[in-house]
């Protein structure tokens, strides 16, 4: 089965465009204002108005409420919600959209995520950084990740770039990978032959 990708982070239609000709599946949008990669749900619409629905986008939302992340998925017509914050699995029992649910490892985590008593269509693993919810550069443990993608589907996250995914897929097994910050030219902006890069050593 063919490695699935999903380029994270996007904050404007070049980049998006780029991501999709060299390949991507998934594309990416930080709805968390907090974030150097954050958008405002306007500018998302905006974004989608151009790039059209063949696009499947991810809004990544932190700590939102159901109704908000339902309203937003609708509006810009999303293809999946990831949830990247604290959010209980009892508020979003019977969640009508996809759902993709990242899982941060390490013992300095935010919160803890039971995966079990999340029916995700995705798991994405990432790194644990006090007060950072994604986006922070750093590696997952790859070890646990390996042993949750035995179970569960997951998009392997943190710290990934052209020069380790190749690695990254070795080791863990995903079903795909989700990359941000190993692809800018500077927060907020990707680097397109990163993304080429990227692409072409995931497909190998």
């Amino acid at each position: 089965m063919e490695i699935e990708v999903k380029i994270c982070g996007m904050t404007n239609v070049v980049d998006v465009m780029a991501a999709v000709e060299y390949g991507a599946d998934y594309i990416g949008f930080v709805l968390y204002d907090k974030s150097p990669r954050g958008i405002s749900p306007g500018l998302l619409s905006e974004i989608m108005d151009v790039i059209g629905s063949g696009v499947k986008a991810v809004g990544v939302f932190v700590n939102e409420s159901r109704d908000y992340v339902e309203k937003v998925v609708n509006d810009c017509g999303l293809y999946a919600a990831q949830l990247h914050g604290c959010e209980s699995s009892d508020d979003f029992v019977d969640f009508e959209s996809r759902m993709w649910r990242a899982v941060s490892l390490g013992e300095n985590d935010n919160c803890k995520v039971d995966i079990e008593k999340w029916k995700a269509d995705r798991f994405v693993i990432d790194a644990a950084v006090p007060g950072m919810y994604g986006g922070t550069g750093l590696l997952a443990d790859w070890s646990r990740a390996a042993d949750i993608a035995e179970k569960y589907p997951v998009m392997l996250a943190g710290g990934l770039s052209p020069l380790n995914v190749s690695d990254a897929i070795a080791a863990v097994n995903p079903i795909g990978v989700d990359v941000s910050s190993g692809l800018e030219s500077e927060p907020g902006r990707k680097d397109h032959k990163k993304i080429k890069t990227f692409m072409e050593n995931v497909r190998k």
